[in-house]
């Protein structure tokens, strides 16, 4: 049987009903069977439900507090699944979701249909020129979407533009190759930085996407404050806030490491020497160097999780959020120091334990399951690995 609700001819066979969250989502069958979802007829990734839960939580948590207009604008919205959620299970007062595939707009409506939503409208757009619609006073939007094939640099500076003062910009990435040192010259010509390979490699990339975030929102004469942040496995997703006013605080830096020694910290100005073994340093950035967790924010989300139907796993990453929000830039990793000091990785919990027993703060970190931040530096961390 073929739909006739829309010029567009698409076989129901092809198609699947389903729900996630509290919405019903109309998606290619192939989506949901293929090892890669096809570009084609529309684009939808089951996998990253998660992601789409973490922007539920994350955006009712920032609107509990907003006092505005509730705008949801959204750049690339495929079959509108994130854009969809936040009209069925956020009180919006408009969601304008936008793709330039008439046929992904085509199934976001039938769902939209589906699940009774009035507050929603769409747009067959380039996400700049849809952007550039909404970026005038009055029109912009209190939350802001960009979720792009690749690397969003490019549209950076027609997000925060749409972006209302004090809303949230999010944006994901999934160039991980480039931000995570295979390509540097490329990373170069889109972030601005350059990455270096090692076992934090995964914030070293949020970080210089953040970086680059802050360098056109200085250009723009406005200021960028992340809130929280994302890593998985094949995406890298950012929220920062937006405010109409400079950025007083120098947050722009680089990380330095050395190879030799496992030393590592951030700075506002790059050594070339090790300041622990005199060894030459490898030099990742400029990149951000400030906070990438907000803690309210992260502590609002927490809050906010019994009120929503999304996965069990988005209380634990929170809690692993909170409890490093205002821990020291890079991490350590079990196996890195277990694999330097030529002994067997000991539990998380004991490290931790004994770290914070010998006066150092530390925590755990969502960015890697065996990592662990501390004020603690490599050396120390050796003697106790050693000693264990």
């Amino acid at each position: 049987m073929i739909s006739k609700t829309s010029q567009l001819q698409i076989p129901d066979e092809i198609l699947e009903e389903i729900v996630e969250g509290e919405t019903k989502l109309v998606v290619p069958k192939r989506s949901i069977t293929d090892k890669v979802p096809p570009k084609k007829p529309a684009f939808f990734n089951p996998k990253a439900k998660l992601t789409r839960d973490m922007s539920i939580v994350a955006y009712s948590a920032f609107l509990n507090k907003f006092r505005g207009p509730r705008v949801f604008l959204e750049g690339f919205s495929g079959v509108g699944a994130r854009g969809l959620r936040v009209a069925k299970e956020i009180e919006m007062e408009k969601v304008v979701i936008n793709d330039l595939n008439p046929t992904a707009l085509k199934l976001a409506r039938d769902a939209a249909k589906k699940n009774g939503l009035e507050c929603i409208e769409f747009s067959e757009n380039e996400i700049c020129r849809f952007f550039s619609d909404y970026s005038k006073k009055g029109k912009r939007g209190s939350i802001v979407d960009v979720d792009p094939f690749g690397s969003p640099a490019q549209f950076f500076d027609c997000g925060i533009r749409a972006t209302m003062h004090g809303g949230i910009l999010s944006v994901t990435a999934t160039d991980l190759q480039v931000l995570n040192g295979l390509f540097q010259d490329a990373c170069k010509r889109k972030y601005g930085g350059i990455p270096i390979r090692v076992n934090y490699g995964n914030e070293i990339a949020i970080r210089l996407i953040l970086g680059c975030m802050n360098i056109v929102t200085g250009r723009l004469g406005v200021k960028m404050i992340p809130v929280f942040v994302e890593s998985d496995m094949h995406y890298y997703r950012t929220y920062v806030k937006i405010l109409n006013r400079v950025d007083q605080q120098d947050n722009l830096g680089y990380i330095t490491h050395c190879n030799t020694c496992g030393n590592r910290k951030t700075t506002c100005e790059p050594t070339q020497n090790c300041n622990l073994c005199g060894s030459l340093n490898k030099i990742a950035g400029p990149l951000w160097i400030g906070q990438v967790f907000d803690k309210e924010f992260v502590d609002d989300m927490l809050q906010e999780i019994p009120n929503l139907i999304v996965d069990k796993k988005c209380q634990n990453t929170l809690l692993k959020c909170l409890a490093e929000s205002e821990m020291p830039g890079t991490y350590f990793t079990l196996d890195e120091i277990a694999s330097q000091t030529k002994t067997s990785p000991p539990k998380l919990e004991n490290i931790l334990d004994r770290l914070k027993k010998m006066g150092f703060t530390a925590s755990p970190t969502v960015f890697s399951p065996t990592g662990f931040r501390t004020t603690a530096n490599i050396e120390q961390i050796k003697k106790m690995f050693l000693s264990n």
